[in-house]
């Protein structure tokens, strides 16, 4: 499963740095990587680190949206959607966390009060229920197509890495990989958080 890893970590265009980006407000920029995809960063305080940039994606097809992460609370995951529903006339169905730290569920309170579906490892909502977190809806185990109107989001669980439960999701037809976390870009100097990090099985 870690060749597997490693060749589709490959594919992902490494052009996306240059792309430039808009800031919807103080603290989350957006910028478009592709016609459907867009990735996004939020800025939280997080005690004992500081100001924390987050990422997640957003996904669109045919005016459905799908969110890879949220921000860390309920009020920028809001903004975000609203944004989705007022730049790019889209409403977010489909909702795919990385891992369970606050930076891919913070706002899962919020989707699931807007009826957004939820999927994610079960390792992921097992590790949710356990920290009395939101928990979402539609647990796998290895691996799971989820299909947003039509195109499909391959979510795959290669192992542990950033957390033991993090996963990564594949869109074949835009050939991006979204791995949360435990992707780092050439000129990361630290690793960040590993206090639930399997640094062994990390790729």
């Amino acid at each position: 499963m870690k060749t597997v890893f490693i060749l589709i970590s490959m594919l992902f265009p490494v052009a996306v740095m240059a792309q430039k980006s808009v800031k919807i407000s103080d603290d989350i920029s957006i910028t478009q990587l592709s016609d459907k995809v867009y990735t996004y960063v939020s800025l939280a305080e997080i005690e004992g680190w500081g100001m924390v940039p987050s990422n997640g994606m957003i996904v669109i097809n045919n005016h459905q949206a799908a969110l890879l992460d949220t921000p860390i609370n309920d009020a920028q995951t809001e903004m975000l959607v609203n944004w989705v529903t007022d730049s790019l006339h889209a409403k977010v169905t489909t909702f795919i966390p990385n891992h369970w730290h606050g930076d891919c569920i913070g706002g899962l309170g919020y989707l699931q009060r807007k009826g957004v579906q939820s999927y994610a490892n079960q390792m992921t909502i097992d590790l949710a229920k356990e920290k009395g977190l939101p928990v979402p809806e539609h647990g796998f185990t290895d691996s799971l197509t989820v299909s947003l109107d039509g195109m499909p989001l391959q979510c795959y669980y290669l192992g542990g890495g950033h957390a033991t439960d993090n996963i990564v999701v594949w869109l074949p037809t835009e050939n991006i990989l979204f791995g949360g976390c435990m992707l780092k870009d050439n000129q990361t100097t630290s690793i960040g958080n590993i206090s639930d990090a399997d640094v062994t099985a990390w790729p």
